[in-house]
């Protein structure tokens, strides 16, 4: 799909060495997923069947360690759109505005297990986490520890450890442009996921990206320092200490180009969400009532929905936003 709209760069891929792959498998090693994570794995193998390649998890209940608290978020990586629906209008949503998500809910002993799903192609996943994809919708989230719940092979499990590290290497070149010459690891994450956020519409506050590297610093501090050798600039690695300071010696041209980049992406982000929510109300069942959910919980704000905009939201549900967004409840 060469000719993605929201996909390419001229950017070249470096290529992701063996010591950046063994990072990203090892931030989830010693991880035993529960019998809830199990339970919702071999239900997603039910639904795709032979086209499931992978599945992934990640996001705040992998961190807070309680699957039962919120959303369980998972990637369900697909060998393709055809395969993995029967819909062809929604392989052809998938496809031209990846990815697709779906919500499911499954009944335990005593209590509910709540999950959002997000598919994606294996091909796809490749390409949205390389340098070719321009926006940091996948690559800024993949940068995060990632489980991998099912591989169908040794195959689909190394491709998915070749993305997960490929988007370390592009997120670091990226958020390079955006600190100084001599910059820490958290300078470095923190400016980077700032940025990230910013290029979407979010209920998250500004201090979001903050918290994540603040929950993992050992591991963004190995993934910098691998991603820096990597990287066809001169650029110096500390040792080992989140707090060390490495040195980029990037030209004004690159920096301009590269913070270029981020200005241009806020404001497609914001367009690439709102089409992904109006996308939403047809994949994700009881999508409304999640998304204002998730944005009570981060603002403490109860928001009162009439009754014609539950009925009618692609007609109504626009003043709604609207009126939100105007109150600063996502930005």
């Amino acid at each position: 799909m060469a000719g993605h709209p929201f996909s390419r760069s001229r950017a070249r891929d470096p290529v992701p060495g063996p010591e950046l792959i063994e990072l990203v498998e090892r931030s989830a090693r010693g991880f035993a997923a529960g019998p809830e994570l199990t339970t919702l794995s071999r239900e997603l193998q039910r639904r795709y069947g032979a086209s499931l390649a992978a599945v992934l998890f990640y996001g705040s209940c992998l961190r807070s360690g309680d699957v039962l608290d919120g959303l369980v978020d998972l990637y369900v990586v697909v060998d393709g759109y055809r395969a993995a629906y029967r819909n062809p209008f929604a392989a052809a949503a998938n496809r031209i505005l990846p990815p697709n998500v779906f919500y499911l809910e499954l009944p335990l002993a005593e209590a509910r297990l709540r999950c959002k799903y997000a598919v994606i192609s294996m091909a796809q996943l490749q390409r949205a986490t390389s340098a070719r994809w321009f926006h940091s919708y996948f690559w800024g989230r993949l940068t995060q520890p990632t489980v991998i719940l099912y591989a169908r092979g040794e195959p689909e499990r190394a491709r998915v450890l070749q993305a997960l590290a490929q988007a370390t290497l592009t997120f670091v070149s990226r958020a390079l442009p955006l600190v100084p010459e001599r910059f820490t690891t958290r300078e470095l994450w923190e400016q980077g996921l700032a940025h990230s956020y910013a290029a979407e519409l979010r209920a998250e506050g500004s201090r979001r990206g903050a918290e994540l590297f603040a929950a993992y610093p050992e591991h963004y501090d190995g993934l910098t320092r691998a991603a820096l050798r990597l990287l066809p600039c001169d650029v110096s690695p500390a040792p080992r200490d989140p707090q060390a300071v490495h040195l980029a010696r990037l030209s004004a041209w690159q920096r301009r180009r590269g913070r270029l980049g981020w200005a241009v992406r806020r404001p497609q982000g914001k367009v690439l969400s709102v089409l992904r929510l109006v996308k939403g109300l047809f994949t994700f069942r009881g999508g409304m009532d999640y998304v204002l959910w998730k944005l009570e919980r981060h603002t403490g704000t109860r928001i009162e929905v009439p009754d014609k905009v539950r009925r009618h939201p692609l007609v109504y549900g626009w003043g709604l936003t609207w009126r939100l967004y105007r109150q600063g409840l996502f930005r």
